[in-house]
């Protein structure tokens, strides 16, 4: 090991960066040593135990099965390193010798995502020093499967284009008004009813139309249990979010005692925000509540359970006899402290179960759950709010993060639901805002892109849709706020990477990208 920790803190300096290491995000420090060496057919593996899904990965990219070493072959070592960050990792490469060192096995992992960038299909890997940590812990995707439905294999493969540029956070939004996504045994009607509507809203969203078409799916506990753990070994964590107490349609269709009204009505199948929703004054809708989330519990390890509590009208909640004794035996000042109670009380569930909270920046409103995390969405001020008051935050304001918005004014950009986040604006974006302290600003947690797929029907929309700027948005996220003198090195990189991409089948929007290729069409979103 003494031939990395000589060289772990160095600050070194990226000669010839731009030409010599075109990788995604750009890592923190790179010295390029020498000439190309040759590694493909010529690798073999040295890991501990702990670092074998690493090691497996390294063999799959090299298509090597080698185990000891040959004439000529060049080993790859792989390491925990003691005594440094948890996602920091130095690595270098030389004759003969490849070592990768890691704080974790996910910063491992993260060295290894390094070198396969480096190598892109050359088959050698360029004589080099790497030092690399991330700027911000939580680095974050959302993917929305409520409003249309993406099956296991496409999640996996978000979940692989999260992983070669080093986020680490997935936010799954598995319930919504227009659907139920995740098997709850104990009340089986979420997904027997549900999980399925009778029609779904179609081209702008003014126009009022829709189609005659039945319309749903959902994940079965074994698939979710598949899938977070196809995440944990990319060392993805996944946040389920089980929305309450809006955005409750489609749970109020299958148990329709759980509203304020008690009327049956179907999964809503327009987009939009509804009147109906859990009714606060109820106490069954409590035990529901916890009923679902104790089996949301055993199937999501994570930290992080996300309560929604956005967009929450409160409408029923004042015509309610129910809610309305609720304001007054909890001594609440109106309907907005009843919400406050509502995600308070969901809290303190979770919390002695372990586990925190995250909610969009409404929670804030009637006063801030004890324990809770921010995510912070109808711009910055919720987030500011929080790190203010000393809870953590998650930037995920609608510019830059809402990646359903435009994101070139191309007349054949596919339909959107509005707004316009180049991937300029993506890149050029700084998750800490400049009205904190430097205590303050340390509750900031990082950021998150979501994709909310009101006009996101298929898994090629959605690559496109998210790809390049998810290029943007994990350089910000991993190397620190960027400046515009970086967009041209930038810009390079995301094109070769884009190639790359596209190469593997992937569905990569051609805006930003140095024009060459034809193969970038733009109505392949289509």
């Amino acid at each position: 090991m003494r031939g990395l920790v000589g060289f772990w803190f160095l600050v070194t300096s990226c000669v010839g960066f731009a030409q010599a290491l075109q990788v995604v995000p750009r890592p923190q420090s790179v010295t390029i040593e020498g000439e190309p060496i040759p590694v493909a057919g010529n690798l073999y593996v040295v890991a501990t135990p702990a670092l074998e899904g690493e090691a497996d990965l390294i063999r799959t990219w090299w298509n090597t099965t080698k185990t000891d070493a040959k004439a000529g072959a060049v080993s790859a070592e792989l390491r925990i390193q003691q005594g440094v960050p948890a996602e920091s990792y130095a690595l270098r490469v030389s004759e003969g010798k490849i070592v990768v060192a890691g704080g974790s096995a996910a910063a491992v992992f993260y060295g290894i995502q390094t070198l396969i960038q480096a190598e892109n299909g050359s088959k050698t890997l360029p004589a080099m020093t790497v030092r690399d940590q991330p700027a911000f812990a939580y680095r974050g995707m959302h993917l929305d499967v409520c409003r249309h439905f993406f099956d296991v294999e496409f999640v996996k493969r978000y979940l692989d284009l999260m992983a070669e540029h080093k986020m680490n956070r997935f936010h799954w939004h598995l319930t919504e008004d227009q659907g139920w996504r995740i098997e709850i045994k104990r009340y089986p009607r979420l997904t027997e009813v549900g999980a399925w509507r009778n029609a779904s809203q179609v081209g702008p969203y003014g126009d009022q139309r829709f189609d005659s078409t039945r319309y749903g799916g959902f994940y079965t506990q074994d698939e979710v249990r598949e899938i977070v753990a196809y995440a944990a070994a990319r060392h993805i964590t996944v946040v389920p979010e089980i929305e309450l107490p809006g955005h409750a349609r489609a749970a109020l269709a299958a148990y329709p005692q759980l509203s304020c009204t008690g009327i049956e009505q179907p999964v809503a199948t327009g987009w939009g925000v509804f009147d109906d929703v859990y009714c606060a004054g109820n106490d069954s809708v409590f035990t529901f509540l916890e009923g679902v989330l104790d089996e949301v519990l055993a199937l999501f390890p994570g930290e992080y359970i996300h309560i929604g509590g956005d967009e929450c009208p409160k409408t029923r909640w004042h015509e309610c006899a129910k809610c309305q004794a609720r304001i007054a035996t909890e001594g609440l000042a109106d309907e907005h402290a009843l919400q406050s109670y509502f995600i308070r009380r969901i809290e303190g569930y979770l919390n002695v179960r372990g586990r925190q909270i995250i909610g969009w920046d409404e929670i804030l409103e009637g006063g801030l759950a004890p324990n809770a995390t921010v995510m912070s969405w109808r711009g910055e001020a919720g987030g500011i709010a929080a790190a203010k008051s000393g809870h953590d935050a998650i930037m995920t304001p609608g510019t830059p993060c809402y990646w359903d918005h435009y994101q070139s004014k191309d007349p054949g950009e596919p339909h959107a639901i509005g707004g316009f986040n180049p991937v300029e604006l993506v890149y050029l974006y700084n998750p800490v805002p400049a009205e904190l302290s430097a205590d303050e600003a340390k509750h900031i947690l990082g950021a998150q892109a979501n994709l909310w797929t009101e006009y996101v029907l298929t898994p090629a929309h959605a690559e496109y849709m998210i790809l390049p700027r998810q290029l943007a948005l994990a350089e910000v996220l991993w190397t620190g706020p960027r400046r515009s003198e970086d967009l041209p090195d930038f810009r390079i990189r995301a094109t070769q990477r884009s190639r790359a991409l596209k190469a593997r089948g992937f569905n990569v929007a051609p805006h930003f990208l140095i024009p060459e290729s034809k193969s970038f069409r733009r109505n392949e979103a289509k």
